[in-house]
């Protein structure tokens, strides 16, 4: 089977992880295209395939006939969709021969825009995959399980030499759980790549250090009319200390190695509001001091309205992965020259954002990102061409052959 046919056969399963849940995994229909994979995978021939009582699933290629001696490589996607937007129902459209312009989603009324995504112009004469408008499209990550099944199965058919590849299916990603429970001793990889990136070529060894905050503001609420000099409004408060951070450090005004601080929830009355924050930066002199400087915040507003006002509490959530990857640098470079091979320029750039990759490297699976051809995830506007999964299956091949 060619990528693109083992994608739109997985799409077909809704498989939406859900923040709010507890279990693991959180949400079992992830279970459902586990257990599709497992099928799939004991058919290619892989061997000890199973899913675990984690909804993990794994399978092994063992190394050929004099390739034994080589460092075990893992290859890893997630089953989950990002819940984000609906994920249930994915019609995808397919546009061969595309003509590079603006495409019409379905009846949706949306409208998929080279002027929002400059890259499509440059895939005029491919075939391109697309929502309906109405869903996700599942390209993040659904494509990366279908180049990793085709790579194997291309391996084999061609009786290409390689060490012994892992292989992992991972539930959870989207809601950070990715990593959580991958049995690493069991799995037995020595490196690793995530297949989770976007377009053909990206490869990724450097990611955000993170942190989560929760400011709470504490107010005094007595009738509007006899407020003056008691009341103190929880919600005000909160906005000025607000605008006690450095107001270009947000999302929306920084790019590439830039940091920010963003506001994710902000709920309040008077007498009390809560502000919910990420703090992220690639720098991790930088990310200690946005940290801080949310503390001195704190303690100014307690400063002008009395101790205990407010209060903070800050959570580290995933840090840069760069640092684990440095000492094995060979598999970027690896990654590169792969790229270059395939003909697709190598494109090393950071991920604004996390991955399952930087959380196993510090658990001691040194384990970059590589694109898979998709763009615009997490919505209706997500894409992916049939020529950029193929180029991305050749892409890893040719980094097997490197190993």
């Amino acid at each position: 089977m060619k990528a693109y046919e083992r994608f739109l056969k997985y799409v077909a399963v809704w498989t939406a992880s859900d923040e709010n849940s507890k279990s693991v995994p959180t949400t079992k229909r992830q279970l459902d295209l586990g257990a599709l994979l497992v099928e799939e995978m004991k058919a290619l021939g892989l061997s000890d395939v199973k899913m675990d009582e984690y909804g993990y699933v794994y399978g092994y290629l063992p190394a050929t006939e004099g390739m034994e001696a080589v460092p075990a490589l893992g290859l890893i996607a997630h089953l989950d969709t990002a819940p984000d937007y609906n994920g249930r129902d994915v019609k995808p459209q397919l546009i061969e021969n595309y003509d590079g312009k603006d495409v019409e989603l379905g009846t949706s009324g949306k409208v998929l825009t080279v002027k929002d995504f400059p890259r499509l112009s440059s895939y005029k004469g491919r075939t391109l995959i697309t929502t309906d408008g109405t869903s996700l499209l599942g390209a993040d990550d659904k494509a990366g399980i279908a180049e990793i099944l085709t790579v194997v199965e291309e391996l084999m058919q061609e009786k290409t030499p390689h060490g012994k590849l892992c292989i992992a299916f991972t539930p959870d990603e989207e809601v950070g759980g990715g990593a959580d429970y991958l049995k690493l001793s069991e799995f037995g990889a020595v490196y690793g790549y995530t297949l989770d990136g976007s377009h053909e070529g990206e490869i990724q060894f450097e990611n955000f250090n993170a942190a989560g905050a929760e400011v709470i503001v504490h107010g005094v609420n007595v009738h509007p009319g006899s407020a003056k000099d008691i009341m103190k409004n929880a919600q005000t408060i909160a906005m000025e200390l607000h605008g006690m951070l450095p107001k270009a450090e947000c999302p929306e005004k920084t790019e590439g190695y830039e940091g920010f601080y963003h506001l994710m929830e902000f709920n309040g009355t008077v007498e009390q509001a809560v502000m919910k924050y990420i703090i992220r930066d690639f720098d991790p002199v930088l990310f200690d001091v946005k940290q801080e400087k949310l503390r001195q915040a704190v303690a100014q507003i307690n400063a002008i309205y009395g101790e205990g006002t407010a209060e903070v509490k800050i959570e580290e959530s995933y840090r840069n992965m760069r640092e684990k990857i440095e000492p094995c640098m060979q598999l970027i470079e690896y990654a590169k020259a792969a790229c270059k091979e395939a003909g697709v320029e190598p494109d090393v750039s950071p991920i604004r954002g996390g991955t399952d990759g930087a959380r196993l490297s510090f658990r001691g699976l040194p384990c970059p990102n590589l694109g898979t051809g998709g763009d615009g995830f997490h919505g209706p506007f997500e894409h992916i061409t049939v020529e950029g999964m193929d180029l991305s299956v050749e892409i890893v091949k040719k980094i097997i052959k490197k190993m």
